[in-house]
């Protein structure tokens, strides 16, 4: 069932699944995925036909960081955008959960476009770190909805339009992140599970646009994931912004105490007014 307008409540987490997450009792404790919408008002009416954007806060797969979401949450509103959080669940639970929970995010707000003053087809994922490899993965791999579903929501798309990547973990190779992947896939995943979650390997001609950014000193997740991904943009001619700061230690956020990382947001605000958003 989709929701009214009267239902939806600015920072009140709405599940995701309101009759039981699929999997919810494979792991303890049986936390149900949520998305908490952060909606724009004008005059007291819903301005129409709005951009969204998803957020997927970090943590590596196994907690996800306040920073990382009600704070960017807000700031999408200041520059105009829609806003959801999205609380995946993380381990004990293991893939494809996480993905699932993202996938449904995407159709959620697709289906409940109308009440929540959104366009269907401008809708975004932005992700960091862990949250960056959810956004990356759903960027990847999606489907265009069932239409014999009986729920509404599982009846729609969940590509997303747009995607925004924040010194996020892409491959599961070298490079990547291995604790994050030990938590998403476990201490033994096949190689062919492995590749199809390094996510620069799974990009195609219709990849959504992305906009990425790094610090190149990044001590946590080696911007090596963010160039590998934009290599593999480049390759298949999808449109794409890479910035890459100097300096920064991972996990930074929106970057406020630093006065060189935190352009990232009036850079990302720019791409997006490119994109017509």
């Amino acid at each position: 069932m989709t929701q009214s307008e009267s239902n939806l409540v600015n920072g009140t987490a709405i599940p995701l699944w309101p009759g039981g997450a699929p999997g919810i009792a494979e792991a303890e404790p049986q936390e149900a995925p949520t998305i908490t919408p952060y909606l724009l008002d004008t005059e007291g009416k819903r301005a129409a036909s709005r951009a969204a954007v998803i957020v997927c806060p970090g943590g590596g797969y196994v907690m996800r960081a306040a920073h990382e979401a009600e704070p960017i949450a807000r700031w999408l509103n200041s520059i105009g955008v829609v806003s959801f959080v999205c609380d995946y669940r993380v381990a004990p639970y293991k893939h494809p959960r996480p993905m699932m929970d993202a996938q449904r995010a995407i159709r959620w707000v697709r289906a409940n476009a109308d009440a929540c003053g959104v366009d269907s087809g401008k809708i975004g994922v932005l992700g960091f770190s862990a949250g960056g490899h959810l956004v990356a993965t759903v960027g990847t791999h999606y489907d265009s909805g069932d239409p014999q579903a009986a729920d509404p929501v599982e009846r729609v798309s969940c590509r997303p339009d747009a995607l925004i990547l924040c010194y996020a973990v892409i491959s599961s190779g070298p490079c990547g992140h291995q604790g994050s992947l030990v938590n998403l896939l476990g201490e033994n995943p096949s190689a062919e599970l492995r590749w199809s979650l390094s996510n620069e390997m799974q990009v195609t001609p219709d990849t959504p646009p992305s906009f990425l950014w790094h610090t190149a000193d990044d001590a946590g997740v080696p911007v090596a994931n963010s160039l590998v991904f934009a290599e593999a943009l480049s390759r298949c001619q999808v449109p794409f912004d890479l910035h890459v700061f100097q300096h920064g230690a991972h996990g930074l956020g929106l970057a406020s105490d630093d006065p060189h990382v935190s352009k990232w947001t009036s850079v990302c605000e720019t791409w997006l007014r490119g994109l017509g958003w």
